[in-house]
């Protein structure tokens, strides 16, 4: 499974609306609307590479209102769950 991060710059006016179509499109598993040079934080989740393109270029790129996507694909996860199993030394 891939994970792709996608910035997305939205029409400002049109935020909800572009959150709610994004977060409508497959493979799409969040959506957040955040502060800082980005308007919206999509993740998108895939078993292959060539499905990115598919996702990202011809549907998250192509909803009304966004005006610019920048991707990164995600090498390794990491989370506080993750990092308390690796150090558990499964004392009580």
């Amino acid at each position: 499974m891939l994970t792709a991060i996608v910035l997305i710059q939205t029409d400002p006016a049109l935020i909800p609306e572009v959150a709610q179509a994004v977060a409508d499109v497959a493979r799409v598993s969040e959506v957040y609307s955040v502060t800082g040079d980005v308007d919206l934080i999509a993740m998108v989740r895939v078993r292959a590479h060539d499905e990115l393109a598919k996702v990202i270029a011809d549907e998250i790129s192509k909803v009304t209102g966004v005006r610019e996507t920048r991707t990164y694909i995600a090498f390794q996860a990491y989370s506080q769950h993750d990092l308390e199993e690796a150090f558990d030394l499964g004392l009580d």
